[in-house]
């Protein structure tokens, strides 16, 4: 198996939704986050050498999956989509970066702050993820992380070839993803998953 999607929304982009989405149009699973045991603060050995600038065995990361979505997938979307040249890159946006620090503010900041200091003995990946994102350690300032959500929407959209690109808003909902698939548009409603009053990481 193949990825034929690669997700390259950020968090709060509705990266669970597409996730369901997918695997029901693709008919086998999407990778996310919340597949990773340890999630969020301890992603395992292959992760762990992504993050520290290696190259791990993507094809062992995404055995039995068609599609990745969320981080960590998104933050090597650059990786995997020469990796899987044939796939379908997916840039997940809000309709501002305001929106989207909004929903990180109530759901994600709050537990990555927990696992930033040094000397938090549980895993710090998500902190290390957050780094790398924001290409600072002092990523915990809303100018920051604001500025680079606009860097990281315009550097997907830079960067892949627009056949290729779906740029997809929440709230677009299935035909976009069908159109770009080419396949019909399912009777049942879009999953609709992990809104801001029920998150839960």
């Amino acid at each position: 198996m193949t990825l034929k999607v690669v997700g390259a929304g950020l968090p709060r982009t509705a990266t669970e939704s597409l996730r369901d989405a997918f695997a029901t149009l693709l008919g086998a699973p999407v990778h996310h986050l919340r597949d990773i045991p340890g999630h969020p603060y301890v992603l395992g050995q292959q992760w762990s050498v992504a993050l520290a600038g290696g190259t791990p065995d993507w094809d062992e990361i995404y055995d039995g999956y068609v599609g990745g979505f969320d981080w960590p997938s998104a933050l090597f979307w650059r990786e995997l989509a020469a990796h899987y040249p044939a796939s379908l890159v997916v840039l997940s946006t809000r309709d501002s970066a305001d929106t989207w620090l909004e929903s990180m503010e109530a759901t994600v900041l709050p537990v990555a702050r927990a696992c930033a200091p040094e000397d938090w003995i549980g895993g710090r990946d998500l902190a290390v993820m957050m780094e790398r994102f924001a290409g600072t350690a002092d990523w915990d300032d809303r100018a920051v992380l604001g500025a680079a959500y606009d860097a990281w929407v315009a550097g997907v959209r830079a960067d892949v070839a627009p056949a290729r690109l779906l740029d997809w808003q929440v709230g677009d909902g299935w035909e976009p993803l069908c159109s770009a698939l080419d396949v019909p548009v399912p009777d049942a409603a879009f999953p609709w998953l992990n809104r801001r009053e029920d998150w839960l990481y």
